[in-house]
């Protein structure tokens, strides 16, 4: 693709797509691919440790404790090594972890496999969104929603064939196939990832310690306040289609997947929309549309009026996440990687934490005034959306 580039370095500073977003690209696409490939893997995994649901939701709560642990840690070691080369080691310590969550045989050893899976999707995780910050400023335009479009079209691919090849190839024979190809993906992305220098006078500035700076706390407060809405859908949309709009099995299913769909397709699209009207603007808007998907799921009187409002919601999701990153990753006098692991921390315990206290609600209140509600979080953001003019300057 980049053999179009303009040689001279002014005009590929601008080029669309060169080898270094190549390389994070793969990086988001290797890390979707290994969360889709586990979803269907856990039914397995809980008969073979005969799991009951409360020990399966402690096992994911486990999955989630590892990722919260190891996220500011990848922090620190991105101002002490650079992101390309955290990024890189967490990729190949991840790849072999399912098939460690293929073969463990007691319920020990799957928490320590579980924490370790977590922790290092969660580690890398953080690391690729800071070298996809990097590639941002090197190339003076916005990529970070194409690589969550990356991500989320690895975890379509992960998900969306992992139930046919376990039932037609067995557990081990799909373990095995999905590290081979995350094995190939590391390989295909290890010499173009932008190699970026450590930052070491930032790290003896307490890379490790927590900021003072208010700024990366309100960013991570618009990551999280998106990113429970994300959890309820992908935990309790399905169910309310089924439970409470009488929906059929097949039809429940297109609550995820019509939010999945609207979100990669406009994630693709967000980078160039973005560099089009700045982060605040598309922030805003994206913020409105999210609102009104909320209130039309949580209001549906059918579940078609509720596939509708899961496909609004992401549209208008889908692109501030990836503009929250940006921000962080770009704070004023601030290591892209410390501003990055408070945001996603906080961002991602939304998804880990808030879809559990959901279903404890809901047993009261029913779904659909919980959905309507969560447009509350988003109203929340959109007070908060001028702090993504920090998401602009990588291109300055």
């Amino acid at each position: 693709m980049d053999s179009r580039a303009p040689s001279n370095a002014s005009s590929s500073s601008r080029a669309f797509f060169t080898r270094e977003r190549a390389g994070v690209s793969l990086l988001f696409l290797m890390n979707g691919f290994m969360i889709g490939a586990w979803a269907p893997k856990i039914p397995e995994f809980a008969s073979r440790l005969s799991l009951s649901e409360s020990a399966l939701g402690l096992m994911i709560l486990t999955f989630g404790l590892g990722s919260l642990l190891m996220m500011p840690l990848a922090g620190s070691q991105i101002a002490r090594f650079g992101s390309s080369q955290v990024s890189k080691y967490t990729s190949v310590l991840l790849t072999p972890t399912l098939l460690l969550l293929t073969w463990v045989g007691s319920v020990w050893s799957g928490a320590v496999a579980i924490f370790l899976f977590g922790g290092l999707i969660g580690a890398m995780d953080v690391a690729m969104n800071a070298n996809a910050v990097s590639v941002e400023k090197s190339m003076r335009r916005a990529i970070m929603s194409s690589c969550h479009a990356f991500w989320s079209l690895g975890g379509l691919l992960g998900s969306s064939t992992g139930g046919f090849l376990i039932e037609h190839i067995g557990v081990s024979a799909h373990a095995i196939l999905v590290t081979v190809l995350a094995a190939v993906m590391i390989v295909a992305a290890w010499r173009i990832v932008l190699h970026d220098a450590p930052h070491p006078d930032e790290a003896k500035h307490g890379g490790s310690r927590l900021p003072r700076s208010p700024l990366p706390w309100l960013i991570g407060i618009m990551a999280l306040f998106c990113m429970i809405p994300e959890g309820a859908i992908l935990d309790w949309g399905a169910l309310y289609l089924r439970n409470e709009l009488a929906a059929s099995v097949t039809l429940s299913g297109f609550a995820f997947a019509a939010f999945s769909l609207t979100m990669a397709v406009m994630r693709f699209a967000g980078d160039l929309i973005r560099d089009r009207f700045g982060a605040v603007m598309t922030l805003r808007v994206c913020a409105v549309i999210s609102i009104f998907g909320l209130l039309l799921i949580g209001f549906a009187q059918n579940a078609p009026m509720a596939i509708a409002g899961f496909a609004l919601t992401g549209i208008g999701i889908s692109n501030i996440v990836p503009i929250a990153f940006s921000a962080a990753g770009n704070l004023p006098g601030m290591a892209a990687g410390v501003g990055l692991s408070v945001v996603t921390t906080m961002g991602y315990s939304g998804i880990l934490v808030a879809p559990s206290a959901i279903g404890f609600i809901a047993e009261y209140t029913g779904l659909a005034i919980i959905f309507a509600g969560l447009s509350a979080l988003i109203v929340v953001v959109l007070l908060l959306s001028s702090l993504a003019k920090h998401a602009d300057t990588a291109h300055h």
